[in-house]
């Protein structure tokens, strides 16, 4: 494992779609690039968190059943929360003010909070992070382990700018209908994730 292995890691995991890449094209076509890169950067202190209980080993108190079913249901009320303001503000977008009614720290907290309530994100930092952690500290110092982090951090923000900067870019060749339709599909997207984690959440508390 090296740096660039690490860096192509952080923007390979942070590629696929899911609820903050959602988010991310919703504000960056309502408000431009700024709420969508500080959503974005939300989920990476969120990331952030979670490499660190890792790293020093208390991710597995966070991995009990009853952590697993609190975070399904935190996860499941904020992206339904995030979902649904997302189709009621789709209504009232127009040309002229989608960059100024976005509040830049509440795109903020609202990444950080989605990526924390995330379990998935804890399966993937024990499992993706916890696995190079136990590779590398055998044969590299502590030093080093923590270069190899900020690489997959690196790649993870790359791809925070990168998502940002597409969203913010489209919307000026974007008409009003469908930059409406774009933030519905991103509020149903929200919504359908907000679903599944409550599904989640009532497997782990009923059917276990």
């Amino acid at each position: 494992m090296d740096i660039f292995s690490c860096l192509l890691l952080g923007l390979s995991l942070s590629a696929p779609i899911g609820p903050i890449n959602a988010a991310q094209l919703d504000r960056g076509i309502r408000g431009g690039f700024w709420p969508a890169w500080l959503l974005g950067l939300g989920a990476v202190m969120a990331d952030i968190v979670y490499i660190l209980l890792v790293y020093f080993g208390v991710v597995h108190f966070v991995d009990t059943p009853f952590m697993k079913s609190f975070l399904w249901l935190f996860g499941f009320f904020v992206l339904l929360y995030i979902g649904i303001e997302s189709l009621l503000t789709a209504q009232k977008i127009t040309l002229q003010e989608t960059r100024s009614a976005e509040s830049l720290s509440k795109s903020f907290v609202a990444g950080f909070f989605m990526s924390l309530s995330n379990p998935i994100s804890i399966l993937f930092w024990l499992g993706i992070y916890g696995s190079i952690l136990a590779e590398t500290a055998a044969t590299y110092a502590p030093k080093e382990l923590m270069i190899f982090s900020a690489a997959v951090l690196s790649g993870v923000l790359l791809w925070d700018v990168t998502m940002a900067s597409l969203a913010s870019a489209f919307r000026r060749w974007l008409t009003v209908p469908l930059l409406k339709a774009i933030s519905i599909i991103s509020g149903l997207s929200l919504i359908g994730f907000g679903l599944y984690f409550g599904f989640e959440a009532a497997k782990v508390l009923f059917f276990r």
